[in-house]
């Protein structure tokens, strides 16, 4: 098991995908380990902790709606209480309700920016306190290449993730003199449950776009998540890193 001295990493959307990936490569240190998830039931955690306990890591999980102030401020509260600190936070939790705008419901706005962007005001607040304390931490919030170049039908997922880029850059001048970094993580075309959802029509029209000429996996997203969190990159903060294989440059 990990020992006292291990970091504790806050991931949620932890579950699956590319919050899974991330799990398993802070896993690899010998982290301590947080999903935080709102999956319907706890499989898909359950193997992610499983893959963890392979490893020998400490991992926890918590079923969670990242949206609500109530419950994260409570979370947050009760981990730092048990550990006396949190090192790391990656804010992953997303959703979709892909339409024209044309078409979009109150709700389907609504749901999107509670889930993608409120999220990671209520987390990012629950810790940055006890990090700015510690004089040390790292916040990485995951965005899309969607919030940089917009796509069609989906308004809200892109307001949700740009709001996303223009927080992170206010927070990290915020903290930086207190050691903190906060970063944003802009994934392109990856393989997730999200994704898989899409007509193969619509994969083939992304994947032309890509000059590499392949969707990402999450282990892509999560090798830049990690090294953002990493000693190696101490001097960042504030920045947008771009993994989507040239689809924007």
């Amino acid at each position: 098991m990990s020992d006292e001295n291990s970091r504790v990493v806050v991931i949620t959307g932890g579950s699956k995908g590319i919050g899974r990936a991330v799990a398993l490569q802070f896993g690899g240190e010998g982290a301590k380990i947080i999903i935080v998830h709102y999956d319907p039931d706890e499989s898909a955690a359950q193997e992610t902790l499983n893959v963890l306990a392979e490893m020998d890591v400490e991992g926890e999980s918590h079923r969670i709606d990242v949206s609500s102030f109530e419950a994260v401020e409570a979370l947050f509260k009760e981990t730092i209480s048990r550990f006396g600190r949190i090192d790391v936070l990656v804010n992953n939790a997303g959703i979709t309700r892909d339409t024209l705008l044309l078409r979009m419901g109150e709700d389907a706005w609504d749901s999107v920016i509670r889930v993608n962007l409120k999220s990671v005001f209520n987390c990012t607040q629950a810790v940055i306190r006890s990090m700015v304390k510690q004089r040390g931490g790292r916040i990485v919030n995951i965005s899309s290449v969607v919030g940089v170049i917009g796509n069609p039908g989906q308004s809200n997922y892109a307001a949700s993730k740009a709001g996303i880029i223009g927080f992170s850059k206010s927070i990290a001048r915020e903290v930086a003199g207190r050691g903190v970094t906060v970063n944003v993580v802009a994934p392109g075309f990856v393989e997730t449950d999200m994704t898989a959802v899409l007509s193969e029509k619509v994969k083939e029209a992304f994947l032309q776009q890509i000059p590499l000429g392949r969707a990402g996996k999450p282990e892509d997203i999560a090798e830049a998540v990690y090294w953002l969190c990493s000693e190696g990159a101490s001097y960042i903060t504030g920045q947008i890193i771009h993994v989507n294989g040239g689809m924007y440059m």
